[in-house]
């Protein structure tokens, strides 16, 4: 067989070239180079990190604990920020019913707290030795926790639920504390209802006293329109005191100021013996029970034939029901509340009137509100919008076409517990027909919820006279931060909200103010509060 010519014979497969082989080489030394520079420069990095931390640790030991918890380079900080992380993966694995870790990181957050504990007593920064034990090995079941998947976002979602719940459970702590802070508002004190007793008795046992408040109830400067009168609707005795006492003594002029109070039948007793018994600066004081009034009845008032409902008294007192505390307070459902809209009905004789609440203290002269001129209106009071809400929108409902269609959501609110009456511009425009016409409409409750107040817009809607904010300073019942200023330059303080000032849970800064006006030599009110 003949063998192919040279030219036409398969070629060889060449092997690479000796500069292949080269480069491969050089490349071999660089990478042999580099893993010992690195691994050199590894050594040296980690020297330098020991004897700063060293340096760190002796440099804390003039800090106290708080100082040394607070310095990113102790151990006390480590070991807390590492127990922070255990106590989550405590719970990540709980969940994954790996209750072997759980207990390892449990007990290593036991280890932590002990250390911290005693590091905190004896006021020294964390031993070297102790601390860093405790970390390497917190460390490892940290890395353990990781390596069982419980990974970043593991943790976060976790966490969130975690964290849902934790706020699920304090809004419902919050509701649960604003019904224990209202049923604390709503009790009488012990003492109180000790005084309200001992006056009582006073007032069935003598008829002298009786037969003097009769005298009082048909003296003619009740209708002199001469004198400056005031109107207080309650069945407190002590509040009530508090501010007929407080208004004559910065009075100019006591003796020309006449008071009309009107209280229910349990307390009318109480309030007739501590008025003829406490001296006033001679200061004309009536009283009356509001039982008497025998115009006062379901026919002619709505709201009397809706505080007597029984679907009312089972929607307001049967159960709390979550947002609605503060509409579930018997003063709501009190005629007393209401009986500033039949003022005129009252009192037909009188031109004008100064109504208070009975948890105000009036701190100066009231008598130029008499001669304010109202411009026509009948309600002079001072406006609130300035404040972070009470506008119209805040308490009426404006889904509702009756409300959106006459009103102004943006309307300016005002405030009831320091308020002028123009009685002769009241009858002219029947402002209490106005409120009786309301009252009616919301019966089904779906205009406003409770309160004086929402039906007090619409029924003085465009006929309320704003007054210098200075007459009245509302928020002593529950804003704690008041500015002293506007308080001191206030005629009228109001302690409008829960803490009253003559509860426990009354704010303690404001307290003097209203004590100050209490007749605490009264032996009484001695025996009350000192048993």
């Amino acid at each position: 067989m003949r063998r192919r010519a040279t030219d036409y014979r398969r070629p060889v497969r060449r092997r690479f070239s000796s500069w292949i082989w080269g480069l491969l080489g050089l490349f071999l030394v660089a990478a042999l180079v580099l893993f010992v520079v690195h691994h050199h420069h590894d050594y040296r990095v980690e020297q330098p990190v020991e004897e700063n931390t060293k340096a760190k640790l002796v440099s804390s030991e003039g800090l106290n604990f708080t100082e040394e918890l607070s310095s990113v380079t102790s151990f006390a900080r480590q070991l807390s920020d590492q127990m922070t992380l255990a106590k989550a993966y405590v719970i990540i694995a709980k969940e994954h019913n790996n209750l072997q870790l759980a207990w390892e990181l449990s007990s290593k957050i036991r280890s932590c707290q002990l250390l911290l504990s005693k590091t905190a007593m004896e006021g020294e920064p964390s031993i070297l030795d102790e601390a860093q034990q405790i970390i390497e090995s917190l460390t490892a079941l940290i890395y353990k926790a990781q390596d069982a998947h419980y990974d970043i976002a593991t943790t976060i979602m976790t966490m969130k639920s975690h964290v849902q719940a934790l706020e699920e459970r304090a809004n419902a702590a919050t509701v649960q504390s604003a019904v224990f802070g209202q049923l604390a508002a709503e009790s009488l004190p012990k003492n109180l209802h000790c005084l309200n007793i001992k006056l009582t008795i006073d007032w069935l046992r003598s008829s002298t006293i009786r037969e003097l408040a009769n005298e009082n109830n048909n003296s003619p400067r009740l209708v002199d329109n001469n004198l400056y009168h005031f109107c207080i609707f309650s069945d407190n005795v002590l509040a009530t005191s508090v501010v007929v006492n407080s208004t004559v003594s910065n009075a100019d002029h006591p003796k020309q100021l006449v008071f009309h109070i009107v209280t229910n039948a349990i307390s009318y007793g109480a309030m007739q013996v501590w008025f003829l018994s406490n001296d006033f600066k001679g200061s004309t004081i009536e009283v009356e029970n509001i039982e008497e009034f025998s115009w006062l009845n379901v026919t002619y008032s709505p709201v009397m034939k809706q505080l007597l409902d029984a679907e009312t008294q089972t929607y307001y007192f049967g159960g709390f029901q979550e947002g609605e505390a503060k509409f579930r307070n018997p003063k709501y459902l009190s005629l007393l509340n209401h009986l500033r809209f039949y003022i005129p009905e009252i009192y037909p004789l009188l031109e004008k009137v100064v109504f208070l609440d009975d948890d105000v203290v009036v701190q100066k002269d009231l008598t130029p509100l008499f001669s304010l001129d109202l411009h026509g209106n009948v309600n002079g009071a001072i406006e609130t919008c300035l404040e972070t809400f009470h506008r119209y929108y805040k308490y009426l409902n404006f889904s509702n076409p009756v409300i959106s269609s006459k009103f102004d959501p943006q309307a300016c609110g005002w405030a009831f517990g320091m308020n002028v009456f123009d009685l002769i511009a009241w009858k002219k425009t029947n402002v209490t027909a106005r409120y009786h016409y309301w009252q009616e409409q919301n019966s089904d409750r779906s205009l406003w919820k409770m309160g004086t107040l929402p039906p007090g817009l619409l029924a003085f809607y465009g006929l309320t006279e704003p007054l210098d904010r200075r007459w009245h300073v509302l928020g002593l019942g529950y804003a704690l931060n008041i500015d002293n200023r506007l308080i001191e330059s206030a005629a009228v303080i109001h302690f409008n909200g829960n803490m009253k000032p003559w509860l426990k849970l009354g704010i303690s800064r404001y307290k003097p103010l209203w004590e100050r006006y209490v007749n605490h030599t009264h032996p009484f009110l001695q025996d009350c509060f000192i048993s």
